[in-house]
């Protein structure tokens, strides 16, 4: 049986990145950071207006016929389309906290958890 001749393994040293390639790295986890804050601050405003809603019910029982309510939906789903862009789970979520009873359901929260969990960072 022949031998095989040994095979000849090329040293090298490792290329740094160019400056491209670092500031195109840069730029993504800036994004991914903007991206956390972003999420965080829509989950404390989802809690909050839930929390509100539930904790000051006499005040938001209305429903419909109740304007501070209203302003307070209006101004969350508007935060939620800045913070997290839009998404359809928004709609029926806005449409809900209109209605007397469902507005106790912490619904913002239920929509900026599935928000979060279905789309792609």
């Amino acid at each position: 049986m022949a031998e095989d001749p040994p095979i000849e393994v090329l040293e090298t040293e490792p290329v740094p990145p160019s400056d491209a390639a670092a500031q195109a790295q840069a730029r993504a986890m800036d994004e991914m950071a903007r991206r956390k804050g972003r999420v965080r601050m829509a989950w404390m405003i989802a809690i909050a207006a839930d929390a509100l809603q539930i904790a000051v019910f006499p005040l938001f029982l209305a429903g419909a016929a109740s304007p501070a309510g209203d302003v307070l939906d209006v101004a969350v789903a508007i935060a939620m389309v800045v913070l997290l862009g839009w998404h359809v789970a928004f709609l029926p979520t806005l449409v809900a906290e209109v209605l007397p009873v469902v507005s106790l359901i912490p619904t913002w929260t239920a929509a900026v958890w599935f928000v979060t969990r279905t789309r792609k960072p």
